[in-house]
């Protein structure tokens, strides 16, 4: 560590230290002792000089650092050399300018005697002491610029007039002498001193008050004492001054703790010694230039005439113009006139053009307000829109499995009344060719005795008898229609499709509560959109945004959304009594509904495409699996009249024509199913032979009418099925194979209605289908 030689001086001293003063003075010494030399060196021990010295002697013998970083806490306590603050060289070379006014000018007045401790007043002294203080600036450096405006002016205005050095070293202005007391009146002052203290009476200008808020007439408990007690300070700022007076620091105990501490005072002295120690160019030059305006520093003539001088050189004058004459001047102000009223209209139709702009912007921000709302307004409705959707979405979720199912059991329904009633046909038309060829040969499969689900022989009826009771129970039917038609008909052309009581009784309970399903369905439904489709909002999006409507295929969408209600729906009238085919009709048709022609609306026909999506694949569903009759006339009349209404009712554009041809598929396939079974039949009997018949039999007769009277009922369907369709899917094979099967009966029988029979053929038959056999038969050219 290192210790102070004495007492820390609160504020930085500017004079010399006591170390520099002895050696200056024993330098003078030293120079007043030389004797021959005296004359020589008497100009060069001016101030200039000695400041000039002093930097050499400085620069040639660096002071080292009289601090040791590398001890340990035990040379703390050893002598070492005295820690000092490098001073600022202006502050040197001040005191230098200070000290060195008591150096001797010429051996004469040098003495070798010790000199007193404080300085002598005598008049000599004095009048020496006031001859070499300046008083007034010195004169301007003759080696440079008599006046240089730029430096001077630059000099003037950065130099600090409050620096407080500077007035130390010299008065600026120069307008006052400098005072100096004489002995007598410091001799007066000193003994004024000591009679006031020890009288102890101190005049009121002297005395400094440490009192912040306390009044001038509260003198306190001891009004005689300057010292202010502890609870009567106040706003001395100890906490907001702490980090500048150690306040706050803290006393290291512990051994760590003062090596820690030791160590940051180390830091931070070697950090003043490097901040002390760095010289900014800056602060030099400052300093320098504060010495030259001064008049302390003489001019370096090395350094001088190096520099390149800086002359004043004045503005240019410009050269002698001629007087303009009136008319240049004219045509100078016409020529100005003629630019203004160009520059005008120009900046007139620039104007107009900017206020067109500014009418077209504020026309086109409306509508980009009208845009921006519109958007708002769609997105808006679409988004409630969307969830409308996804509501209709989640309610055909719902409501679809209901519907199939309900639909799976009607087509069971009637699927099974399709096979008892083709079951029971079969077996009379078996029935009748039994009776007029004979019975048909036992066969090995009619031996092999029969098993039911638990093993036993199922026990068979004898054929005779079960043909006897299908004929009695046939002949009660007969009676029950003929009562029921309350009219006579002949026995053939009843196709008895009718089901048994017990039978037909089941099956229309069966239909009576899938129709109570059926409503049932909708039982739960309260809102209007969901119980009737035209008053959902597909109206709403066609009408607003039909561009969108149009893009997105809301057409198909309708039609898609619509077809849950179409099938829910049942009527035994034409196509256009439903009120889907109602609310579809009037949807793609907008406008007044009392005015006729009126025009599709940009989807086209919704009803045709209902038609070719949904209706068209449901009934030929339903007639593939028994909803026709074939020997029915009703049934295949109801046929025709529903493939014209379809025919009617699709397009070109849904590709309708493509699709109906399913239904025509549908309908020949029936037709094809009734001929194989027949043609199945008859080709059992003719294989067997036509001698094992009775010819006593009197059912022969009957029987034969009966069969050729269900045959002619079949080709007559066929016809007009044929007449409504045309030749499609090989309607007329189906009648010439019809026509050859009767006439094999017919030949069998001519006498006892054979020859009857071909003859009602003959006019059912169109042209083309007459075969030449037929006619021949008939003996008709």
């Amino acid at each position: 560590m290192f210790k102070r030689s004495k007492t820390k001086p609160t504020q930085r001293y500017r004079g010399l230290p006591e170390d520099d003063i002895a050696d200056e003075s024993s330098s003078a010494t030293e120079t007043a002792g030389a004797g021959t030399n005296a004359d020589l060196t008497t100009d060069s021990e001016s101030p200039l000089f000695a400041v000039k010295k002093f930097k050499d002697r400085t620069k040639k013998s660096q002071p080292k650092s009289r601090l040791s970083f590398g001890a340990e806490e035990d040379d703390e306590t050893s002598e070492g050399e005295v820690f000092k603050l490098k001073k600022s060289k202006l502050s040197r070379n001040l005191t230098l300018s200070k000290h060195s006014t008591n150096f001797p000018d010429n051996l004469d007045q040098a003495t070798i005697s010790p000199s007193r401790n404080g300085p002598t007043y005598d008049a000599a002294y004095l009048q020496e002491l006031k001859k070499s203080t300046p008083s007034s600036r010195a004169p301007p450096q003759t080696s440079v610029d008599p006046y240089d405006a730029d430096l001077s002016m630059s000099t003037d205005v950065t130099m600090d007039l409050g620096d407080v050095s500077m007035l130390d070293v010299v008065d600026i202005t120069g307008e006052s002498d400098t005072l100096i007391h004489t002995e007598s009146a410091i001799k007066n002052a000193k003994e004024r001193r000591e009679r006031l203290r020890k009288s102890g009476v101190s005049p009121s200008e002297d005395y400094i008050s440490l009192s912040v808020t306390r009044k001038a007439d509260d003198q306190g408990p001891h009004p005689e004492s300057r010292l202010v007690r502890e609870e009567d300070e106040l706003g001395e700022g100890d906490d907001e001054y702490a980090e500048y007076t150690s306040a706050q620091e803290r006393i290291a105990l512990g051994k760590k703790s003062r090596k820690v501490e030791v160590t940051k005072r180390r830091e931070m002295m070697q950090e003043l010694i490097t901040e002390a120690a760095d010289e900014d160019e800056e602060s030099v030059e400052w300093e320098h230039e504060q010495l030259r305006r001064g008049g302390h520093l003489k001019p370096d003539t090395s350094t001088s005439k190096g520099k390149i001088k800086q002359t004043y050189i004045p503005a240019p004058i410009p050269p002698v113009a001629p007087i303009p004459t009136l008319n240049s001047a004219l045509t100078r102000l016409t020529q100005q006139l003629s630019q203004l009223t160009t520059s005008h209209a120009s900046n007139t139709a620039s104007l107009n053009t900017v206020a067109q702009e500014r009418d077209q912007l504020d026309i086109r921000e409306k509508e980009l307000r009208a845009l921006v709302s519109n958007a708002e307004d769609k997105r808006a409705w679409f988004s409630s829109f969307s969830e409308w959707v996804e509501s209709v979405a989640a309610f055909l979720d719902e409501k679809y499995p209901l519907l199939e199912k309900l639909e799976s059991e009607h087509i069971s329904l009637l699927q099974e009344r399709l096979d008892i009633i083709t079951k029971r046909r079969l077996q009379d038309v078996e029935d009748d060719l039994s009776t007029f060829f004979g019975p048909l040969p036992s066969t090995p499969e009619d031996t092999t005795p029969e098993l039911d689900e638990f093993g036993r022989e199922i026990r068979r009826p004898d054929p005779a008898i079960a043909r006897r009771e299908r004929q009695e129970r046939r002949r009660i039917r007969y009676q029950r229609y003929q009562d029921f038609k309350a009219k006579a008909s002949d026995e053939g052309y009843w196709t008895d499709s009718d089901l048994p009581p017990p039978d037909e009784a089941a099956y229309q309970d069966a239909l009576a509560s899938i129709a109570t399903r059926t409503h049932d369905v909708l039982a739960d439904v309260k809102s209007k959109e969901f119980l009737d489709p035209a008053k959902g909002r597909w109206g709403t999006w066609r009408s607003q945004y039909e561009e969108t409507y149009v893009a997105a295929f809301g057409g198909l969408g309708v039609v898609s959304a619509w077809e849950f209600w179409a099938r829910l729906e049942s009527d035994s009238k034409s196509l256009d009594s439903f009120r889907w085919y109602h609310g579809l009709y009037e949807f793609c048709r907008p406008g007044d509904p009392n005015m006729e022609g009126r025009e599709l609306g940009p989807e086209g026909d919704l009803v045709s495409s209902m038609v070719s999506t949904a209706i068209i694949p449901r009934l030929s569903k339903i007639i593939e699996t028994g909803a026709l009759d074939v020997y029915s006339s009703s049934h295949v009349r109801r046929a025709v009249d529903l493939s014209e209404e379809l025919q009617a009712s699709v397009s070109e554009v849904d590709q309708g024509h493509l699709k109906l041809q399913i239904f025509y598929k549908a309908v020949i396939a029936c037709f094809t199913k009734a001929v194989s079974e027949n043609e199945a039949l008859l080709a059992k009997f003719n294989s067997a032979g036509h001698g094992s018949a009775s010819t006593f039999n009197p059912e022969a007769i009957p029987a034969r009418k009966r069969y050729l009277a269900r045959q002619l009922k079949l080709i007559s369907n066929l016809t007009r099925w044929r007449k409504s369709t045309g030749e499609l899917f090989g309607v007329g094979q189906l009648i010439t194979k019809v026509v050859d099967g009767c006439m094999d009966v017919a030949d069998s029988g001519w006498d006892v209605g054979g020859e009857e029979a071909l003859k009602k053929i003959i006019p059912m038959l169109p042209k083309d289908l007459q075969m030449f056999g037929l006619k021949s038969r008939l003996g008709i050219a």
